[in-house]
Formats: C-alpha cells, sequence, structure tokens
C-alpha cells in the first residue's frame, strides 16, 4: 500500500490499534481503515472487551489501560477523556489510565513483547491490501506463547471532533494524587 512511507502513492490506510493482555501473553490488534482518532482508539479497546476481553476476566469491575501519551490516546485531551466515558459507560468499567509521558512509550509492554513480533511477521511483504495485513499479524506467535488475533474496524473516523464542554462538565474523573496529568480513573454513569 505504500502508506507509510510514501503516502501520495497509496491507495488506502491501515491504522493498527493493540491491545495486550499481560496476564495471560494474549494480544490482539484491530486494524482501522480511516484515522488515528481517539474514538478509533476507544472503539478498538470496546470491540476487544466484547470479542475477548469480557470472556478472559468475566468478574471484572476496572480495567487498566497503559497507553502513550500522545497519537490517538493523549494524556490531558478533553476529547479523549470523553470518549473514555463513553467507553466506560458503554462496558459498565471503570477505566483505570496510566500513560507514558513524551519518549516514553518504549516502557510500554506491548512494544517490546508484541510489536516486535508482529513485525516480523509482516517482514518483507508489499501490503496490497487489508486482508493481507490482518493474516500476516495473525502468523504472529512466540516461544513464549503469544499469539494475536486481529480484527478490521471498517469504520470511518472524522477528524476535527471538539470536545464540548456540557460533557466535559458530566465527566466522572478523578486524577490520581501522584502524576495527576498522566493518571486518572474514570468511572461509569451507568451501567452497560
Amino acid at each position: 500500500m505504500l502508506d507509510h512511507d510514501f503516502p501520495s502513492y497509496s491507495d488506502g490506510k491501515i491504522v493498527p490499534h493493540g491491545v495486550y493482555d499481560l496476564g495471560l501473553n494474549k494480544a490482539h490488534v484491530n486494524l482501522g481503515v480511516s484515522r488515528d482518532t481517539t474514538e478509533f482508539a476507544c472503539d478498538s479497546l470496546a470491540h476487544w472487551w466484547a470479542m475477548q476481553g469480557r470472556n478472559d476476566h468475566p468478574q471484572a469491575t476496572q480495567l487498566l489501560i497503559l497507553c502513550d501519551g500522545g497519537g490517538s490516546n493523549p494524556a490531558g485531551s478533553a476529547l479523549f477523556q470523553q470518549d473514555l466515558q463513553t467507553l466506560a459507560d458503554r462496558t459498565g468499567l471503570e477505566l483505570r489510565l496510566a500513560h507514558y509521558p513524551s519518549y516514553c512509550s518504549k516502557h510500554n509492554p506491548i512494544e517490546h513483547l508484541v510489536f516486535p513480533h508482529v513485525t516480523r511477521a509482516c517482514e518483507g511483504v508489499v501490503f496490497d491490501s487489508v486482508p493481507l495485513v490482518k493474516q500476516l499479524i495473525e502468523r504472529t506467535q512466540t516461544r513464549a506463547g503469544l499469539r494475536v488475533t486481529v480484527d478490521i474496524l471498517n469504520k470511518v473516523y472524522e477528524t476535527g471532533r471538539k470536545a464540548a464542554d456540557h460533557l466535559r462538565a458530566n465527566l466522572r474523573l478523578v486524577a490520581d494524587a501522584v502524576l495527576p496529568k498522566w493518571n486518572y480513573t474514570i468511572s461509569p454513569c451507568q451501567s452497560p
């Protein structure tokens, strides 16, 4: 697809969003086909929860999310926090966010326990379709037992969305006492 190094030659776009369950050594990657937005990141988490997370952790009431401080999950973004509130309301889960500061995402377990293996599974192949990328990523495995499942999210995500003041006032967000800019909890307003 030539979308990374030569976007002007691309016929499409693939936006990967990964979820890594450290305790179970299981990973899931959702492939978006439009844009890397806060809504896409939250839809990706909701999809993983519905397809795997709920079955793997049926007693869970809280989800710890380790994420970068930028991209589709920026720390301190009112829009991301609003989308997280929607996610908490959809799932009924309390979401505990721990953002890595800028340039520190290399310490996120998914960055060194999953993505290098995904990259290796895709080595040397020219991406010419989204189903091909899905097939390649599904080949990812390690001696430690890591397997990666993959789904395609076909929704078109728009850029330029703005946070709504009335929604921001209704966030059920509690900042941590330690590093409140990077760490916070969002509770659901209602059960799903």
